[in-house]
């Protein structure tokens, strides 16, 4: 929890930095370091100064804050920016959506001070006619004002499941628990959440909950009782504890996992076998008797139904296909032989080759794809052909002294606006990868956007498309694209498409995963790692793809190396002939 704190303030006095006009390079730092901490493996907490000191982007100053905020609970540097800030600023910025150049805009030009003026121009349209906004931008932020108004909103699953799984290991240290699990729809790795939803069971119920309700970081307690309690986290999210009979532990999970629809098509199916089915068991309906709930697999076996994975479980047609006992055979984290989307301290990535193969080698990975930036995305110092060919020579002269892996070289090109790539097509033919993407021009049009991807999806020596939609969760909407004519041009040219893993960011959807598998479309998953601790995203890609009902021949990097540059080579070949 510390780590997200720390992420959040770091975050903040950016945002409000970027609204002051600061130095570019200082709001950077910021937003670098709040990413890595966010994405620390170990609680800050437990960290030395040292330790602090080794975090990639963290230097005296920015170490001496988090020290600081661990001992008093306050960053002097945010405080000092908030009373610096007009207080309706900070107003606006708490709308979902709006950021801090859109709201330095909506107030200079508008003289926008509450969220009330701003649904009002919103509403009315008068906002597209600024600077830098559009009617979609219009339309985020009045999605983003209903939000507010409900006070709840769904949260990305990168920040959410940590939380989890840190509330779960608390429980399970803490309090006199037989089992506990996540349940709800982040059991079901949606990509959003809104609640977190435990199941456990006890013989001291009145114990648990009391523990429970009593943790570190419980902002308010909703209800207290012995099978039910609910609290809210300073972090305004909802958990929802519930203690059942160890003998309705499996029927509870089932039931407090599956999607509303899918429980009602579960029930149906009970009801015409003359059956009950509910949290507590399942029943026959003429005696009551009771069939089965301890375990989950008794519910589906009872109803004759194979075991269906919670990702499936949506009503997308999971129940029909097990019914025929044709339920795909999902895709798994151990499936995955390599990741094809990493960065490296050539652009904006913090570790040198060497470190990123033991890291990879730790996760029982055969290879990797070295893939830094080119040269248009400066910000992210990246690679002219002449640094690409050097990095080639580097890389080929470490792969003669690793046995058993394989450095594969690559780079993400960017597309630039008018469609072209950022980098002549001679150096991009002497790699082994070659994945493009779109890091600016955003808010193009339809049309334009769908030509840029057009022409690197056609082009012959790009061989996948890295984060497809352009999306990053509760900050970016996906482009406004043809995403029909892009998937059929990935199609015809054998062209594929990442599941990016990063948690902000899970491009491709499930949904759109799902109907690349449908048309025949090569996939692969990435986890874009930045610093080592990114590697560990690979499990939010493999959920997307569990949920889009991908099987491991799907996705490319399931492949050895030498088969998969096989496989994607094939392109330029079918297209020279």
């Amino acid at each position: 929890m510390k780590n997200q704190e720390i992420a959040k303030i770091f975050n903040e006095i950016a945002d409000l930095l970027e609204i002051k006009g600061d130095n570019p390079f200082r709001i950077r730092a910021y937003r670098r370091a709040a990413l890595n901490i966010e994405n620390l493996s170990k609680n800050i907490e437990s960290l030395t100064k040292e330790e602090i000191l080794e975090i990639p982007g963290i230097g005296q100053d920015l170490a001496e804050k988090i020290n600081n905020y661990l001992k008093t609970g306050i960053v002097q540097t945010l405080e000092e920016l908030k009373n610096q800030i007009p207080e309706e600023l900070l107003t606006i910025m708490s709308v979902p959506g709006v950021g801090p150049k859109t709201a330095k805009t909506l107030y200079e030009k508008l003289n926008i001070k509450s969220i009330e003026e701003l649904e009002k121009f919103a509403s009315a349209h008068k906002l597209s006619s600024l600077p830098g906004i559009k009617r979609k931008t219009e339309e985020n932020i009045i999605k983003g004002i209903e939000i507010l108004k409900k006070g709840r909103k769904r949260h990305p699953i990168g920040k959410i499941m940590p939380l989890a799984v840190e509330i779960v290991n608390y429980l399970q240290k803490n309090s006199p628990l037989l089992k506990i699990d996540i349940a709800g729809s982040l059991r079901r790795w949606k990509d959003t959440i809104k609640d977190i939803d435990i199941v456990a069971t006890s013989k001291e119920p009145q114990k648990v909950m009391q523990i429970f309700t009593e943790m570190p970081h419980v902002k308010e307690v909703l209800l207290s009782g012995p099978t039910k309690s609910s609290v809210i986290l300073k972090e305004g999210i909802q958990i929802d504890l519930r203690l059942v009979d160890e003998d309705s532990y499996g029927a509870a999970l089932a039931y407090f996992t599956g999607s509303k629809e899918h429980n009602i098509k579960l029930r149906e199916m009970a009801l015409k076998k003359g059956l009950r089915l509910n949290e507590y068991g399942i029943f026959k309906e003429s005696n009551n008797e009771k069939l089965g709930g301890k375990d989950e697999k008794d519910i589906y076996d009872i109803l004759g139904l194979p075991y269906i994975e919670p990702e499936l479980r949506e009503d997308r047609g999971e129940i029909e296909l097990a019914l025929k006992g044709s339920l795909p055979s999902l895709i798994s984290l151990e499936d995955i032989k390599g990741d094809l989307h990493v960065h490296s301290k050539w652009s904006d990535g913090s570790h040198t080759f060497e470190e990123l193969v033991e890291a990879a080698r730790a996760k029982g990975y055969s290879y990797i794809a070295v893939t830094d930036h080119s040269k248009g995305l400066g910000v992210a110092n990246g690679l002219t052909e002449d640094r690409l060919l050097e990095q080639s020579r580097e890389i080929k002269a470490l792969n003669k002294k690793l046995s058993g892996f394989k450095l594969l070289h690559g780079v993400e090109v960017d597309i630039k606006s008018d469609g072209s790539l950022d980098l002549d097509e001679g150096v991009l033919k002497t790699l082994d990868i070659v994945i493009a993407s779109i890091h600016s021009g955003f808010k193009q049009s339809s049309t334009q956007i769908t030509s840029r991807l057009l022409s690197a999806i056609k082009n012959p020596y790009v061989q996948i498309i890295a984060h497809p939609t352009g999306r990053l969760l509760g900050e970016r909407e996906p482009y406004d694209m043809d995403i029909d004519e892009i998937m059929k041009a990935a199609q015809l040219n054998g062209t594929a498409f990442e599941i990016n893993a990063y948690p902000a960011r899970l491009d491709l959807n499930d949904i759109f995963a799902k109907k690349a598998k449908e048309m025949s479309i090569p996939l692969v998953i990435s986890t874009d790692t930045h610093i080592i601790p990114n590697m560990d995203y690979m499990r939010y890609g493999i959920s997307i793809a569990r949920r889009a009902w991908l099987e491991k021949d799907d996705v490319l990097n399931t492949l050895s190396s030498d088969k998969l540059i096989v496989k994607i080579k094939k392109k330029i070949i079918n297209q020279s002939i």
